[in-house]
């Protein structure tokens, strides 16, 4: 693994430029990012209903359980298994992202086959930085921030460089100096996906008014992977600016991993 070096004269990780280029594969690759997304929020959706009720899931009513425990086991065992749903749709996410940018093109079964070995470090690691999060949220919200900007690119190091549970210590390295600006791109992504966050409660509540659950969870499913495939992407354009900046290393090699 090469040697983090910072250049003499520190360049910007130019947060305008990622956003935008995070809306030019969404929308340059729309389909194909719209059901990984999908499929991740619908996945996401049937195993929350599983244990917290159909409401609890789609944001529309509290759990159904009205055993105080119920609820605790439930709520555990639903974030345990959606953390590992987040990593299998970030790392297929963070592949399409780099064939996007070098124009070219990967089945939906090759970016499984490379993101499966990465699934159980993402998901550990990610229940990890969570913790750390809650940590850092005695510090107030600038420190919960802080801590997700160090661990930022833990995903894309896990999947890229097979970083395995070394992958926060990668992660850690790479963000250093750059963490603040990590933060402003994290708080501008959390916003437009709480907007369509919003839109997707309202139509859930239209969906199941007019056709039931069914067609409800359909709704839901394709408006919220507009929020998993935005944040994928926005993770993986940072970690090869970074890349860039630091080691010189720029798309094709890093893709290179996918060949």
């Amino acid at each position: 693994m090469a040697d983090i070096t910072m250049t003499e004269t520190k360049q910007p990780l130019g947060v305008g430029s990622i956003i935008s280029e995070a809306f030019s594969i969404f929308f340059s690759k729309f389909f194909k990012v719209l059901l990984l997304g999908a499929f991740g929020a619908i996945l996401g959706v049937l195993i929350n209903s599983l244990f917290l009720g159909f409401d609890a899931a789609v944001g529309l009513g509290d759990p159904e359980l009205t055993d105080p425990t119920g609820v605790i086991v439930g709520s555990v065992l639903s974030i345990v298994i959606n953390t590992m749903i987040y990593g299998l749709v970030t790392a297929l996410l963070i592949q399409l992202a780099y064939d996007a940018k070098l124009g070219r093109t990967n089945s939906l079964g090759t970016y499984f086959s490379a993101a499966l070995p990465a699934v159980i470090p993402i998901a550990v690691l990610s229940i990890v930085v969570f913790v750390l999060m809650m940590i850092g949220a005695f510090a107030l919200l600038i420190g919960m921030l802080w801590v997700y900007a160090v661990f930022y690119v833990m995903a894309p190091v896990a999947v890229i460089e097979r970083g395995g549970f070394g992958s926060l210590g990668r992660s850690a390295a790479l963000t250093k100096e750059y963490r603040w600006p990590i933060v402003g791109l994290f708080i501008v992504v959390m916003i437009l996906t709480m907007v369509v966050q919003v839109v997707a409660t309202f139509l859930v509540g239209m969906l199941m008014a007019a056709g039931g659950t069914a067609l409800a969870t359909i709704g839901f499913a394709l408006v919220s992977g507009i929020t998993y495939a935005l944040g994928g992407i926005a993770i993986a354009l940072v970690y090869a600016r970074l890349r860039e900046i630091k080691e010189g290393v720029n798309v094709d090699h890093i893709a290179a991993v996918f060949d």
